[in-house]
């Protein structure tokens, strides 16, 4: 898979039970797999390396699912 860099801002979307998101920069939104808990902070800029998860089933009808491979705050 080739290596996707974001940057933008972390929310947190209130649908069904709850997730962490990140809206880059350019307007996409991007659905991590997980979260890294060192920046599941509503409001912070963020600077992502990431690649497209697997194409599998999620009840988030937002975003396109990341699997996070290093992060840092801006």
């Amino acid at each position: 898979m080739s290596k996707i860099n974001i940057t933008g801002e972390v929310v947190y979307q209130d649908l069904g039970t709850g997730f962490w998101g990140i809206v880059g920069d350019d307007g996409q939104e991007w659905r991590p797999e997980k979260m890294p808990g060192s920046i599941q902070k509503e409001g912070i800029k963020v600077k992502i390396s990431a690649e497209k998860a697997e194409a599998g089933f999620s009840v988030f009808m937002w975003g396109q699912a990341i699997k996070i491979l290093s992060h840092e705050k801006m």
